[in-house]
């Protein structure tokens, strides 16, 4: 079995004054994390479900751009037939935090646009071609976290 490290968020922070608003993190270092490239996800309408992507050798980090998400992450014992009893764990990732969530090799991330404006930009360590070749897919409900715990 494959040793990996858990998800966990970077935090970032966020500063206001008579200029503005100034949203950082200063705690992301793009040389120590390998980042070779990064997309931007923007769903066509709220509460829309984009899951499961795993990957062996892949980690990628996310930060909300616009709006609130719900990522979620769980490690895969098995890619060709992943246990359902796995751990799922959940995040809530907002503009103007400034917070990145890891998510790292050896797992499966699937997210939730819980507002209208959307965006979410992910950094990858891997390039594309690297990627298309560790690439493993999972119905949406496969971990089934999406259901909305009212209070």
């Amino acid at each position: 079995m494959m040793k990996t490290r858990k998800p966990y968020l970077i935090s970032g922070g966020d500063f206001t004054d008579d200029r503005g608003n100034l949203v950082f993190n200063n705690a992301l270092s793009f040389t120590k994390s390998k980042i070779k490239r990064f997309y931007i996800i923007e769903n066509h309408k709220q509460n829309f479900i984009r899951a499961w992507h795993g990957h062996k050798n892949e980690g990628k980090f996310f930060l909300a751009l616009s709006g609130t998400f719900l990522v979620c992450a769980v490690r895969i014992d098995n890619f060709k037939k992943p246990s359902t009893k796995m751990k799922v764990e959940k995040f809530i990732l907002t503009q103007n935090r400034g917070n990145v969530l890891h998510i790292p090799k050896g797992y499966a991330n699937g997210l939730k646009n819980l507002t209208s404006q959307n965006q979410l930009i992910v950094f990858s360590d891997k390039s594309i071609k690297d990627s298309l070749n560790d690439d493993y897919r999972y119905d949406y409900d496969y971990w089934n976290v999406w259901k909305e715990n009212f209070r």
